[in-house]
């Protein structure tokens, strides 16, 4: 039987009862088409799952009453932060919905050098709709906790204020294998755009602390080598064990 999941923020969980916010509410009553009685599951994206019973329904709010608490099994030990160069069309959207399943905690969008966006214009439209694949996606595969996707930040920025206890630079070029050594609990990696990383680049990052990272001998487009960085290093430090 599918499983009918909808978001709710903390705000809006009330001792035992939860009531959806317009969105989810349309979703259920209109798309959905459910009526009260009905079994739902909502999760907070903060790690906690609700069983739930529709008791009330209108266009603009629903309320449920909360059945039951679930465990939370789906998230990964390991915060695994994504720094992603910008690229054009509809990669980046890609990327944040696999990265969604794939257990990231964050995704931090990146203007580089070789960056295919070098202009503010529409980047909260594109925050906005990078929000909404993650939440979509999230449902899908059944995690409780939501990607935070930041700002747009410099690359400069982004090297300066990172501080996971691993920071990793995946290249084209240069790098070592990436082995497991210990356990950790955070993790930031970071993808180059589709021209991959400047010299200057390689070496600012080295000088943060970043280690070099080589994927291999094939020369991966972003969007490949962003899914193949994230499936290794969970499968190193996390739970795709």
């Amino acid at each position: 039987m599918q499983r009918h999941r909808f978001f709710a923020s903390p705000a809006r969980i009330l001792d035992s009862n939860i009531y959806l916010d317009p969105d989810e509410s349309h979703h259920l009553t209109r798309v959905l088409r459910l009526m009260p009685g009905a079994s739902v599951y909502v999760f907070d994206g903060r790690g906690a799952e609700y069983e739930c019973e529709v008791t009330r329904t209108n266009k603009d709010r629903t309320e449920l009453r909360i059945l039951a608490r679930l465990s939370n099994e789906v998230e990964s030990p390991l915060r695994l932060i994504l720094g992603q160069a910008l690229v054009k069309g509809d990669k980046f959207d890609w990327i944040v919905q696999k990265a969604t399943e794939l257990g990231v905690s964050q995704i931090i969008p990146l203007l580089t050098e070789h960056s295919e966006f070098k202009k503010a214009e529409g980047r909260e439209q594109r925050l906005q709709r990078w929000r909404r694949i993650a939440l979509e996606a999230t449902k899908q595969c059944g995690r409780r906790n939501l990607l935070e996707i930041g700002d747009v930040q410099d690359y400069e920025q982004f090297c300066a204020t990172t501080n996971t206890e691993v920071n990793l630079i995946f290249s084209e070029r240069v790098g070592q294998q990436l082995i497991s050594k210990s356990l950790i609990s955070s993790i930031t990696i970071t993808i180059g755009p589709e021209g991959g990383w400047s010299e200057r680049e390689i070496q600012q990052a080295e000088a943060s602390g970043f280690t070099p990272i080589h994927l291999g001998n094939r020369i991966l487009r972003t969007e490949t080598a962003a899914i193949s960085a994230i499936t290794l290093t969970q499968f190193l430090y996390g739970d795709l064990r």
